[in-house]
């Protein structure tokens, strides 16, 4: 009788169940559901707990049958499954009309309801760019869905770890009652990574508020603090190193044209964090934020930056002149800064010696991109000193800016010096360069 078994069906049927879960990770819901229906033994492997762990859930912000769909997904999925949910990431794309909002608000609150009942495990949720300054979102919906939000960030407060509210918009008010929710049950919270870029609306000065100050100062473990720098302020920093010193790795700071940036924050402020966060790296994000009296308002040399980035997107201005930056500014942290990414329209100015000189000075410098007008020799000198070790780059990624539609002449000299430097490149570097016509 045995002989007559197809031995391809004893071979699944005998699957060790780590293997069985393994294969049923790879598949999508719909997959999984069809292959459920197999055999008793594929159908409690598809209830495992470690299938469902994690979970993206995206709402169109379009209306559709699928959209509709979407929303009733969502609910059943989370009655189904949530008890297993350890990480959440709920997408709300771009809503069309005030329709769309009131569903996606409906929904939430039963989501996050039966997710609060049944849930112990969730320790990371991220709802980023809701934008509820958008006309889309009406008061009272608005309202009730930070209402909702709010409980339910008090009933995971004890639990969890990270909290990614990016563009969310809100006002200070009610930011900080978000926040707040966070501390409620022993009033600090022991969170370790929070995401409040562009979470208040744009141009509120937060630098300046009590409320704020005394929100940030019930969180106690923070080692991740992603905010704008319109935050920024001495009494945040001496928080900061009063409660989290021991455990601050990393602050990302958004520094955007359009939020309030002339703050005087003291060089002894940061001084004073980073000697008692030893382990504390800064990476600043300029965003059209690029004179450079302005910056150097903002880059103090008592920062231990680990990465800045400076983006004019597309913008060309003649005040925006990069060359003091990149000589007297940027050389501050030779012996720190390990990224730099330059965005800039600079058609006024050349900068290719500039620029070459503070990638040597920058002695842990690992990552470059810049997209900028250079000259084609300028990526020849650059691998030359590389190859030399002169400099300490394994990440290249270089857009040349032309101000001609014909650049095949760029393209042929490119070629060559990739050529050139071939076994340099392909051992040691990852290595992308291209010339685009800005006209």
């Amino acid at each position: 009788m045995e002989d007559d078994i197809d031995p391809e069906q004893s071979s699944w049927a005998d699957l060790p169940d780590v293997c069985l879960r393994h294969v049923f990770h790879w598949l999508d819901d719909k997959d999984r559901f069809r292959a459920a229906l197999v055999c008793k033994k594929w159908r409690q492997a598809m209830y495992s707990g470690s299938l469902w762990r994690t979970r993206t859930i995206t709402f169109s912000g379009r209306p559709s049958r699928a959209h509709r769909f979407e929303f009733k997904t969502a609910l059943w999925y989370v009655k189904k499954f949530g008890k297993y949910l350890e990480h959440l990431e709920i997408k709300l794309l771009y809503p069309y009309n005030t329709v769309i909002t009131q569903k996606f608000q409906a929904t939430m609150r039963g989501l996050l309801s039966h997710l609060g009942k049944c849930n112990s495990r969730l320790i990371s949720l991220s709802i980023k760019n809701l934008e509820l300054d958008r006309l889309v979102w009406k008061n009272m919906v608005r309202a009730q869905f930070l209402k909702n939000l709010g409980t339910f960030l008090k009933r995971m407060s004890k639990q969890l770890d990270y909290l990614n509210l990016k563009g969310a918009r809100v006002t200070l008010e009610e930011g900080c009652v978000l926040l707040n929710s966070l501390s409620c049950l022993t009033n600090k919270s022991f969170i370790s990574e929070i995401n409040i870029e562009d979470f208040f609306s744009p141009h509120l000065p937060v630098y300046s508020s009590i409320l704020f100050h005394q929100t940030m100062s019930k969180f106690h473990s923070l080692v991740i603090l992603t905010f704008n720098y319109n935050c920024i302020s001495d009494e945040l920093l001496d928080i900061l190193r009063e409660h989290s010193a021991h455990s601050l790795c990393t602050l990302n700071i958004k520094c955007h044209i359009h939020d309030p940036h002339g703050q005087v924050v003291l060089g002894m402020s940061w001084a004073n964090l980073a000697k008692t966060a030893p382990k504390l790296n800064v990476n600043f994000f300029f965003e059209r934020v690029m004179k450079h009296d302005h910056l150097a308002r903002i880059l103090l040399v008592e920062i231990p930056v680990r990465s800045i980035s400076l983006q004019s997107c597309r913008f060309s201005d003649p005040d925006w002149m990069m060359r003091p930056t990149l000589t007297s500014l940027l050389p501050a942290y030779w012996h720190v800064l390990q990224k730099l990414t330059l965005e800039v329209n600079n058609d006024h100015e050349v900068l290719d010696d500039e620029l070459l000189q503070l990638i040597l000075s920058c002695r842990r410098l690992f990552f470059l991109k810049v997209w900028a007008f250079l000259s084609v020799t300028f990526m020849e000198m650059l691998l030359h000193n590389r190859a030399e070790r002169k400099c300490f780059l394994t990440t290249i990624k270089v857009r040349i800016y032309t101000a001609r539609h014909e650049t095949s002449e760029e393209d042929r000299l490119l070629r060559d010096i990739y050529k050139k430097f071939k076994n340099l490149i392909d051992s040691e570097l990852n290595y992308f360069v291209i010339t685009y016509p800005m006209v």
